[in-house]
């Protein structure tokens, strides 16, 4: 008590009359006990404890010079003396990587000699305007030493300010209380050269919550302790369980004063800090880069030869097909583009596919590099590799502009197939979409592809290359198109029509004017023309989806009755599941709109119906189907939609949609009005991840439909087959003590959707299958690695899951019976916790936790009607 009250009285202390921070008095030396420690664990914690670890020290503190006009301008000198490393957390000896060891042999004499080396701090009005020490010193314990001197700031009165230390330039802001001052920084302000990089979809992404609250005990208005908290929390948003924390703590307490050197004479700062030593430099106070060195890692080439077997197709539909995929990817972000073609060229012929998805989703420049040497654009053979690569940039999490580049330069050279032309266009609408949505819509690159995109349509008459630029267009969702989807919307071709307006549905409501409305509602009434059904059908959810005025509800509703006989039946269904499902916030006003004019006595097998297939605190996923059919009794459209919902964002997760026309001359049927030139046709086109893939047709034309007729086995066709890194967020959060923590969240997703069609004219039966395979991984890791030593925390979780849907419809007699199936099969559900810590001896420590569970497959119900219908077309005695 006798040295603090010492101390105190050797300072010069904050008055009214104001001193702006703490002043040191010359020929004193003031000592201090300092720690600072870090924690890693999940975020609820756990029991037995958590990972991390305490840096203890002694520091001692001097004025070296003050500026002679201004008490406030200081050069103090920090000195760390008598260093221990511990553990955060209480181990036993078998968990305790630290047992017997000492601060020289983790550090390694080297660094604890550079840590104990004075450095000094240049302070003005409590504020770090220069931090000097050697650029010869390791980055971590430059950067430890900069946690401990942006300790020092501290302003003594309330407000809010801009400050740089060691989590670089933050907006702070004081409060000060009686022999008290709290600083709270609030770090999504602070801007610092190292940036991340997160998934564009929030439903997917990664959320993080963090703050920093540092409590300054003064006593005559110096300080007497510094407290420092700082907590940052990442979620998953789709799953919160699936979440780490990392916490940062630093105490600084005043511990006793004696005699110290006395005060340099100088000028200024630069002439002192040379005279003391001509080494030390003013190397700035925010935190530099820390190159983390993996020592023993296995190479890519190495990593892939363990991993190459879960790659396999036969291995996709299992949760070890993504759990690889995330690990080869994290190998490919850090290997070269050598290393990788190595990879890419000792690939199993079956196994190949898998890789490239990997390597494209890692999203590097070695990467992309890679893959454009590897694949050969202008070989037809070549499709299934060059496809891969582009639904890969697709769905890729944070493209840039050289990705949209390297899209465009293939686009305008030679190109093998029709398919590849069509689908490298296509997905770079979906980059342009990606990369608007960060800012980047006036980039150079994507300035181009919008013009070459928007002035597709009106550049061909050939009718594949109009929808292909349609397709981009859908996937730009640039408000620019609006008006070329107008257009498109009431043309004599109904696949232009169908795009248009399926493409217009995506947009926001806000973006729906008058004459857009007005232009859908002429097609869906056919003011000018005849348009097929599956075109009113596109243009009657448009109506429904943007927010329509009462008299377009009245006379769409007056319009049932007036309806080709299926149509009648699908719209009454699509209106009364609007009542009872999709928009319970308008329930009211529909309600009293539509009950006077619901027709229940209108027969036809056509339906639309939606319901939910998960819901909870984090996320809600609903579906949606729709099936019309044509007069005779054969399908016209099926539409399966699933989408996922999550803190008021959407995300269109998968849509497949089977279409068929022209059929009726197969069962000597007449066609609907409108419908009676039509050529036969049955194709699939699937949306996934709110980016639209190229079209698959199943037969196009008379000739082809007979011949493929006779040769149909009913196998399904694929229309989408990978890996896709669905989650992919990176980041580095720089603590105020100088430590950094590594965040890494991905999700890897195996996928396989396929769909099928088979007509049976002895049977006189269709039916049409569209199957849904997934394995799905996350991992998420939090890491403090300061080379010496190494803590950190994984949450995981992985899950096997299928999903059917199946319509069989028997058309001898009329009303043909149609009976709707859409199941999910029971699957495994499985979380990790998993805690790590090692040092550079070898020595380590791991704890694992997991939890699994099964979840009950279901028949997803849909409307009674179906459920009747189902019982009479499997009743075998009907």
């Amino acid at each position: 008590r006798y040295a603090q009250i010492l101390f105190l009285s050797c300072v010069s202390c904050v008055s009214s009359g104001g001193a702006a921070g703490p002043r040191l008095n010359n020929n004193q030396l003031y000592k201090f006990s300092y720690t600072t420690e870090v924690l890693v664990d999940r975020a609820k914690g756990s029991k037995e404890g958590s990972a991390g670890y305490r840096i203890s020290s002694d520091v001692n503190v001097n004025l070296v010079w003050r500026d002679p006009s201004s008490k406030d301008n200081q050069l103090i000198q920090l000195a760390i003396s008598n260093v221990r490393i511990d553990h955060a957390t209480h181990r036993s000896e078998k968990k305790n990587v630290l047992h017997g060891s000492t601060a020289e042999s983790v550090l390694g004499k080297t660094k604890l000699a550079a840590l104990t080396k004075p450095f000094l701090l240049h302070l003005k009005n409590g504020k770090a305007k220069a931090f000097y020490s050697y650029w010869a010193e390791p980055a971590t314990i430059k950067n430890l030493k900069r946690g401990l001197a942006s300790l020092l700031q501290v302003q003594l009165n309330t407000g809010k300010v801009i400050e740089n230390d060691v989590s670089g330039r933050c907006t702070v802001e004081y409060k000060a209380v009686k022999g008290q001052v709290t600083r709270t920084k609030i770090l999504e302000t602070c801007k610092t050269a190292e940036t991340g990089f997160t998934t564009h979809s929030q439903v997917l992404g990664v959320s993080r919550k963090s703050s920093s609250v540092t409590t300054f005990t003064l006593e005559d208005g110096f300080i007497h302790s510094a407290v420092a908290e700082e907590t940052h929390s990442l979620a998953v948003n789709a799953r919160r369980s699936a979440a780490a924390t990392v916490v940062s703590r630093q105490t600084f307490t005043f511990v006793g004063t004696e005699a110290g050197p006395l005060e340099a004479a100088g000028k200024d700062v630069a002439g002192v800090v040379k005279s003391i030593d001509a080494k030390l430099a003013a190397v700035g106070i925010v935190a530099e880069k820390v190159k983390s060195q993996c020592k023993g890692c296995p190479s890519l080439f190495e990593h892939w030869q363990t991993q190459q077997k879960q790659l396999e197709p036969a291995s996709l539909s299992k949760a070890t097909a993504p759990r690889s995929f995330l690990a080869l990817l994290q190998s490919i972000r850090k290997a070269s583009k050598g290393e990788i073609l190595t990879v890419l060229k000792s690939a199993s012929k079956t196994s190949l596919p898998q890789v490239v998805d990997a390597v494209t989703s890692s999203q590097t420049d070695a990467s992309l590099d890679a893959m454009l040497e590897f694949l050969n654009f202008t070989d037809a053979k070549g499709l299934v590799l060059q496809e891969r690569f582009l639904y890969a940039c697709g769905f890729a999490s944070h493209p840039n502009e050289r990705m949209l580049q390297v899209l465009l330069d293939i686009s305008k050279g030679k190109i093998g197939s029709t398919d590849i032309k069509e689908s490298v266009v296509i997905i770079m609408g979906a980059l342009v979409h990606k990369l608007c949505q960060k800012g980047g819509c006036n980039l150079p690159t994507v300035v181009q592809v919008k013009k070459l995109i928007l002035d597709g349509p009106g550049s061909t008459q050939v009718e594949s290359e109009v929808q292909m630029y349609l397709l981009a267009l859908k996937n730009s969702l640039l408000p620019e198109a609006i008006p070329i989807f107008t257009k498109y919307a009431e043309s004599e071709v109904g696949a232009y029509s169908t795009i248009a307006l399926t493409a217009l549905q995506r947009y926001n409501v806000n973006l729906m004017t008058d004459a857009v409305k007005q232009t859908v509602n002429r097609v869906y009434h056919q003011n000018r023309r005849v348009y097929e059904k599956n075109v009113r059908a596109a243009a009657a959810d448009v109506i429904l989806s943007s927010n329509p005025s009462y008299m377009e509800v009245k006379n769409l509703l007056l319009s049932i009755g007036h309806l080709p006989h299926e149509m009648n039946k699908y719209m009454l269904s699509k209106i009364q599941d609007i009542l009872h499902f999709q928009m319970p916030a308008r329930s009211r006003f529909y309600r009293y709109i539509l009950l006077p004019f619901i027709v229940y006595y209108i027969f036809g097998s056509s339906s639309a119906f939606s319901g939910f297939m998960a819901q909870s605190a984090d996320v809600t996923s609903t579906y949606s189907l729709d099936i019309l059919y044509s007069g005779s009794g054969i399908m016209r459209r099926s539409n399966m939609n699933i989408y996922g919902a999550s803190k008021g964002a959407m995300l269109h997760g998968l849509q497949v949609a089977i279409e068929a026309q022209g059929l009726e001359s197969l069962i000597a049927a007449t066609p609907d009005e409108g419908e009676g030139d039509l050529e036969s046709f049955a194709g699939m086109s699937a949306l996934l991840f709110d980016v639209q893939l190229r079209p698959v047709t199943f037969f196009k034309g008379y000739s082809d439909l007979m011949s493929k007729m006779f040769s149909m086995t009913g196998d399904p066709i694929n229309v989408v087959k990978g890996l896709i890194l669905l989650t992919d967020h990176s980041e580095v959060i720089q603590l105020q003590s100088g430590l950094k923590a590594s965040a890494e969240f991905q999700a890897g997703l195996a996928i396989d959707i396929s769909g099928g069609m088979e007509i049976s004219l002895w049977y006189r039966e269709s039916k049409t299958s569209v199957n849904n395979r997934g394995a799905l991984v996350l991992t998420g890791n939090v890491t403090v690695d300061m080379d010496f030593m190494r803590a950190g925390v994984e949450v995981s979780f992985e899950m096997e899951a299928s999903l059917d849907f199946i319509t069989t419809v028997q058309f001898s007699n009329y009303p043909f019976l149609v009976c709707m199936q859409m199941d999910k099969t029971t699957f495994p559900f499985s979380e990790y916790l998993t805690k790590y810590e090692s040092v550079p001896s070898g020595k380590s420590a791991v704890s694992h936790k997991s939890r699994k569970q099964l979840v009950p497959g279901s028949e997803f119900p849909l409307h009674q009607e179906n459920s009747n219908m189902c019982k009479k077309v499997f009743d075998s005695s009907w």
